[in-house]
């Protein structure tokens, strides 16, 4: 798979059937290992092991309604308290991010009330902090980490 702008971390793959996998430490199972499942894996470990987020408050790949309509977010890290914490937004490599990218999370957060935002195509990564109050996001260089 292609190099992307996190450190390096270590995966356990699978082949089955020429199909390769790689195995997702918070599903507890193994994935087909696709271009934005590459970039999502590497979101988790970042948080993880960067961001020392708790493997327990971490949630990858769940559905949600959103004005009737089912979609599915990919990581979402809570609060002790049980409130949403980060919702993070993984996008294959070749995907631009751009104001649809942003579009997207942000209809997920008007349901999801997260304090923090991720979007990352794995290449290029942009971190936010939600200002409800004025309704808008603040841009920051990186997430803070777990306390």
């Amino acid at each position: 798979m292609q190099q992307l702008n996190f450190n390096s971390y270590d995966f356990r793959f699978r082949n089955t059937e020429g199909r390769i996998s790689i195995f997702d430490e918070i599903r507890k199972k193994f994935i087909i290992l696709t271009p934005e499942e590459w970039v999502r894996q590497n979101v988790v470990q970042y948080l993880l092991q960067e961001k020392k987020y708790p493997k327990s408050y971490i949630n990858v790949e769940k559905v949600i309604k959103i004005n009737g309509l089912v979609k599915r977010y990919d990581v979402v890290v809570f609060q002790p308290n049980g409130k949403l914490f980060l919702l993070v937004e993984c996008k294959s490599t070749d995907i631009v991010i751009n104001q649809t990218t942003f579009d997207q999370i942000a209809r997920y957060n008007m349901v999801l009330e997260s304090e923090y935002l991720m979007v990352t195509n794995g290449l290029n990564h942009y971190f936010c902090q939600m200002d409800y109050q004025n309704e808008k996001y603040n841009f920051l260089k990186e997430l803070p980490a777990f306390n």
